[in-house]
């Protein structure tokens, strides 16, 4: 299941991005600190493929693929150092698998608080460069000093390396993901679980009456950032609304306001590119269920995302395309009609592939 932590400053938005994402009702209030706890949520994903699949086989149960959101209170300068609730925060989302940036771009005299998108993005970058300059620091002369006692140990050496390289920028406030650190230096990293080394998928939060200029609101930030992370803008308030309501009422309203398909699929998109997932789909009368995996995953990758003994015990993969399948109306009959190609354990497998490993163990 892929992580996204959710950052903002105080009355950015992110409870009610929360809400709008997870379907969640938790309390969006209007100052700073609302959110004492993390919230944590999970969302199903949309996929038009899967329900066409489901459609065929009739099976006894269908599994999408399904996401966590994890919302922290707002942080504020000084978060780093402790201020606000600090690094009670951001320790709640050094696991995730993306940060996500909540940017505030809309005005409200209600809500306290900058609505200038980038300067939001400058001092979230600050705070979470902060906090990961504190824990390269509390480890690099650690790592450096074992390196030289345990002569010869090339992993050490080159996390030492790696948390030096880290460093440089990261005193300069710069997170690592704008840094140009290549993978041979990121890969030692990852045991600290730098907050800065993570995707980022940027949303720029409009209000009702900006939705005409959000191109021209989120350019502001694409240019900030220099193509380091995708920018999204959603009117966060609006999607927190319509995620209340039943299915059908919610497409009206997202048809009426123009909002198209809403917040979640979008978002989704975006992540997925980001974090360069696709999916497959495994298929039989009992189950249809979607399964997120690395774009370049081989086969036998992929058999051990649904079991470790698949992995370990492969023998080949029986594999369709998704609408093939749905062309012949079951799997089954693809079988019948020999549309299942056999592939080996090293077959790349392909976005909107339907497979059936084989096994033994």
């Amino acid at each position: 299941m892929e992580r996204f932590g959710l950052v903002g400053l105080p009355n950015a938005g992110k409870s009610s991005l929360f809400n709008a994402l997870s379907g969640a009702d938790v309390l969006a209030a209007p100052y700073a600190f609302a959110t004492k706890e993390p919230n944590l949520g999970v969302a199903t994903v949309p996929d038009d493929r899967l329900a066409a699949i489901a459609e065929v086989e009739q099976p006894e149960r269908v599994v999408p693929a399904t996401v966590q959101f994890v919302d922290v209170g707002g942080l504020v300068e000084g978060a780093s150092r402790g201020e606000g609730l600090g690094n009670r925060f951001l320790g709640k989302v050094r696991e995730v698998d993306a940060i996500v940036y909540v940017l505030r771009a809309f005005g409200d005299e209600d809500v306290p608080g900058s609505v200038d998108p980038v300067d939001h993005l400058r001092l979230l970058e600050t705070e979470l460069a902060l906090a990961d300059l504190e824990t390269v620091e509390a480890q690099v002369v650690k790592r450096r000093k074992s390196a030289r006692v345990a002569k010869g140990n090339a992993g050490l050496s080159d996390e030492a390396d790696a948390l030096e390289a880290a460093h440089i920028p990261l005193a300069e406030g710069v997170p690592l993901y704008r840094a140009d650190l290549g993978p041979e230096l990121l890969a030692p990293l990852r045991p600290w679980f730098l907050l800065t080394a993570k995707p980022v998928l940027a949303v720029v939060n409009l209000g009702e009456d900006q939705l005409d200029r959000a191109d021209d609101l989120i350019d502001q930030v694409r240019s900030e950032l220099g193509g380091r992370a995708r920018v999204l803008p959603v009117s966060v308030q609006l999607e927190a609304e319509a995620a209340q309501l039943t299915d059908d009422e919610r497409g009206e309203v997202l048809e009426e306001l123009g909002l198209g398909e809403g917040a979640l699929p979008r978002f989704l998109r975006a992540a997925y590119d980001l974090l360069g997932r696709w999916t497959f789909f495994t298929s039989s009368e009992k189950e249809c269920r979607a399964w997120p995996f690395p774009a370049g995953f081989a086969a036998h990758e992929c058999a051990g995302l649904v079991h470790t003994d698949m992995q370990r015990g492969f023998i080949k993969a029986d594999v369709i395309e998704w609408h093939r399948l749905v062309e012949l109306g079951s799997w089954a009959a693809s079988r019948q009609q020999g549309e299942l190609r056999q592939e080996g354990r090293d077959y790349p497998v392909k976005d909107g592939d339907v497979v059936e490993f084989r096994f033994n163990v």
